[in-house]
């Protein structure tokens, strides 16, 4: 049965247990076969058994074709750029500019801003974004301004950020979710129009909510955004993206992270200096791409759209609402599982990698970060799963204290 059909079979409305059971755990036969309770897919995201076979699909071509692949591998990069249009709400899908990862976006986008960048950021950004700033202002590239918008008590505090834009700042990077917390930025459309009204731009790292969490770009009005499939997109690693508002194209913007696919005429080899680049996002393209990427990211694409992003995040608040009661009930308490948060619960604790040790061992894959254990149920996790995995966090913290 096709992702599509599967999908159909649901039927409208509210997704359930009973009906996923029948129709959408056999799409993920492959995956559901491991042991264990899997609680990670806020970190790598569980393939569906399609997959497979769209890799195989683009290695035939290969094997098969040769150079003459690269007609089919080119539409596949197109239809690959125009379903993650489509599932982020872009303009078109020229505005999406695949990347190996969403890090590679954010450094084509401070690199093409011009001078010395001041960038205004968070504490709390993911390693990717946290990395690369710091090490581009080590090395003068950029001027960057973190600010921690976390009170003591946790709450956010995002008047800090508008205080923070003032006339000279470039660039404001902010996360939908933020990847230790849960905790989900509201109101992004008012904080761009605070950038815009200050001449700033505004750069989301949406790769805590693409796919399980509504994303529409051109409603947040943000200038970038970057992602990719790693999570919630169940597409891997290496499958990012960068999305460019249709202002910030036609704004004047000078890539420099380029290659010979961001010419005009790719395969025309001709040779002008300076050279003549794409229209639209194309010009943001670089060298030749990892083509297996779209394949490879194109079955849970599929199931995202065909499955439809506010069912997707309906069911998952119900798996983490449930976890969230099951895990009060033995006496643990964790945040998230509401409306302000992402698609991970996390629970406090001093030494959080000893716990997840205990828990992998007991058969429940969760992660650490610092102070914070993050479970991220999805929609394969069961209503046993969740009781179970309940029980056995709540013996390992007990074992632990």
């Amino acid at each position: 049965m096709t992702i599509e059909n599967a999908v159909a079979a649901l039927g409208p409305g509210a997704l359930t247990e009973e009906s996923l059971r029948e129709h959408v755990f056999p799409l993920f036969s492959r995956t559901l076969g491991a042991t264990g309770i899997y609680f990670e897919n806020h970190s790598l995201g569980r393939p569906l058994d399609q997959t497979e076979g769209d890799l195989r699909e683009a290695a035939e071509l290969w094997q098969t074709k040769l150079g003459a692949a690269w007609a089919e591998w080119s539409q596949a990069e197109k239809d690959h750029r125009a379903r993650i249009a489509q599932i982020i709400h872009a303009e078109r899908p020229d505005c999406v500019v695949p990347k190996v990862s969403a890090g590679q976006g954010l450094r084509t986008v401070l690199n093409a801003l011009p001078g010395t960048p001041r960038v205004v950021a968070t504490t709390a950004e993911f390693d990717s974004v946290d990395v690369i700033l710091k090490q581009y202002a080590a090395a003068g590239r950029i001027q960057v301004h973190l600010i921690d918008v976390h009170e003591p008590d946790g709450a956010l505090n995002l008047r800090k950020l508008e205080l923070a834009i003032v006339p000279g700042i470039d660039l404001l990077i902010l996360p939908q979710v933020f990847f230790m917390t849960s905790q989900i930025i509201p109101e992004l459309d008012r904080l761009a129009q605070h950038c815009h009204a200050h001449k700033a731009r505004l750069l989301v790292d949406a790769y805590h909510s693409i796919g399980v969490f509504p994303v529409d770009v051109a409603a947040m009005q943000a200038d970038f955004v970057i992602g990719g499939s790693y999570k919630y997109l169940r597409g891997g690693p290496g499958a990012g993206f960068l999305y460019l508002s249709r202002a910030a194209l036609t704004s004047g913007l000078q890539p420099l992270d380029i290659g010979w696919f961001a010419k005009e005429q790719v395969f025309g080899f001709d040779r002008p200096n300076p050279p003549r680049f794409a229209a639209g996002g194309d010009r943001f393209l670089e060298s030749t791409p990892a083509v297996f990427t779209y394949y490879q990211a194109r079955a849970g694409q599929r199931f995202t759209l065909a499955l439809g992003v506010d069912r997707i995040r309906a069911y998952t608040l119900d798996r983490l609402r449930r976890l969230k009661g099951y895990l009060a009930e033995c006496g643990v308490g964790a945040r998230g599982g509401d409306e302000s948060h992402g698609a991970f619960l996390t629970v406090h604790h001093s030494d959080p990698r000893s716990i997840v040790n205990i828990l992998h061992e007991r058969g429940v894959h969760a992660d650490a970060r610092p102070n914070t254990i993050r479970f991220g149920p999805d929609l394969l996790s069961t209503d046993a799963d969740l009781r179970l995995a309940s029980r056995i966090v709540a013996g390992a913290l007990s074992r632990n204290q």
